[in-house]
């Protein structure tokens, strides 16, 4: 699936004209989609010099800081929707900043890509570590800290007394209801306190 196509399933879970945190932005694309087709106002975060300099240019408002450190700089429902697309996966305190989402924002949208597709499987029962499209790294050069699944998600939201208020998978730009662990590649997720 395109970052496109992702970009687009993900921008039709976002009130329009809601105010967005985007966590882990990158080069703000996703942010810069949102204000131009769904009138939405808020700011990328993001890590890397060379992307912040990407969302200024994009003219998205973003602040430079690592997650890994938190979001005490934010106030409790400050946003309305707080985005964590392709950033869970890259992150030292997964299970905190899934907390913090869900402080921060009153929804808290996730995606990120489901190890448990069988393809992924299928290269496991074959003795080698996946390399897909949604995983193009090889094992001893991917920046993922970590890999999940469809269902553990559920359960780390359950574990932190959040709610699912709807969660579904993504494959080839369609969207995977039916057992999305094991037939989709991108899982996403929205979330509540």
């Amino acid at each position: 699936m395109s970052d496109l196509a992702i970009q687009h399933a993900i921008a039709e879970l976002v009130p329009r004209g809601a105010r967005v945190l985007d966590l882990g932005c990158g080069d703000g694309a996703m942010l810069d989609y949102l204000q131009r087709t769904r009138g939405c106002t808020g700011y990328g975060v993001e890590i890397d010099d060379a992307n912040v300099l990407a969302c200024i240019r994009r003219g998205v408002d973003v602040i430079q800081l690592n997650l890994d450190e938190g979001l005490a700089v934010f106030e409790d429902a400050s946003f309305d929707v707080v985005l964590q697309i392709d950033t869970l996966q890259h992150l030292r305190n997964a299970e905190v900043m899934l907390r913090e989402t869900a402080r921060v924002g009153r929804l808290g949208i996730v995606a990120f890509p489901n190890f448990a597709h069988w393809q992924n499987r299928w290269s496991i029962l074959m003795g080698r570590m996946p390399v897909t499209k949604r995983l193009p790294y090889q094992w001893y050069d991917t920046p993922n800290i970590r890999v999940g699944t469809h269902a553990d998600l559920a359960a780390l939201a359950a574990r932190n007394g959040l709610r699912v208020l709807d969660s579904f998978g993504l494959q080839e730009g369609r969207t995977v209801r039916f057992a999305p662990n094991l037939l989709a590649g991108t899982s996403v997720y929205k979330l509540a306190r």
